[in-house]
């Protein structure tokens, strides 16, 4: 889950909708598992200091009781939340998303597919000033660097397809059919930027909310989004309530940006 709009309480996004972020750690209904258990971690940016805040544990979400308390005492504009499943590496802090790099974070909901064999190849990949600052084993952080080392702060678009392309890229030289799979959201702390793309042209799910006052007023769904208001926006992997017209599903091979005033939904192909 990820959230732009005006400054709102971390506890609000995170545990007040239905089917909260929370919930979704137990009970996903669109996801690859139903539990994501992993693991959890928040990002969030503020006035009181620069640069993004991180809370993270291999804790579940659901049984976190310092995930509360933290919560219910931040206040933010851009907040990105993330719930962990494993994938093949190990269950450690390092390892949990959001990741961390100066004024960005990242989160990947998916898969780099048969990492083991191509990690080598795209770990050194990554530019030399850059390397000694990955903290984790995780495919998601990897494809975090190969980004910022395609140029991720001066031209998002461009860094993610270029750096989705050399998966590919190396994922069929090694024999994968299929290497890429996921979604992912990244933000500088003023815009974020959503990508939903696979190989195999079956992606995870993505929406992003719409505007309140098109919607039905009396459904209790709508509490989350009449706080998050009329410029705010939450981008998630699956939606938050089932009120009708609330969601807007991010199309196949499809990125976007959400900035003050400014939201963009465009095509999205790798560069290889």
């Amino acid at each position: 889950m990820a959230y732009s709009g005006d400054p709102i309480s971390a506890h609000e996004l995170l545990f007040k909708p239905a089917h909260s972020i929370i919930d979704q750690s137990l009970h996903s209904t669109m996801g690859a598992t139903t539990t994501n258990g992993d693991g959890f971690g928040i990002g969030w940016y503020s006035d009181v200091a620069p640069g993004p805040g991180c809370f993270k544990s291999i804790e579940p979400a659901w049984n976190d009781v310092n995930l509360r308390e933290v919560a219910a005492r931040i206040r933010t504009p851009l907040m990105f939340a993330h719930v962990r499943a494993a994938t093949g590496t190990p269950i450690q802090r390092s390892n949990c998303h959001p990741f961390r790099h100066d004024n960005w974070l990242w989160m990947h909901n998916g898969a780099i597919r048969e990492f083991h064999t191509v990690k080598r190849e795209l770990t050194m990949a990554v530019d030399p000033t850059l390397y000694p600052d990955i903290e984790g084993s995780t495919d998601s952080e990897t494809l975090f660097f190969l980004a910022l080392t395609f140029g991720l702060t001066d031209d998002p678009f461009t860094a993610v397809a270029r750096a989705i392309g050399f998966v590919e890229t190396v994922g069929h030289r090694n024999g994968v059919e299929f290497p890429f799979q996921g979604t992912i959201a990244t933000s500088d702390g003023t815009s974020t930027w959503a990508f939903r793309y696979s190989s195999e042209g079956k992606s995870r799910t993505l929406f992003f909310s719409t505007a309140v006052e098109t919607l039905h007023k009396t459904h209790p769904d709508l509490a989350i989004l009449q706080e998050v208001g009329a410029e705010g926006r939450l981008i998630v992997s699956e939606p938050l309530g089932d009120l009708p017209g609330a969601w807007q599903e991010v199309p196949e091979s499809a990125a976007g940006v959400v900035r003050p005033g400014d939201d963009l939904l465009q095509p999205f192909e790798p560069i290889r």
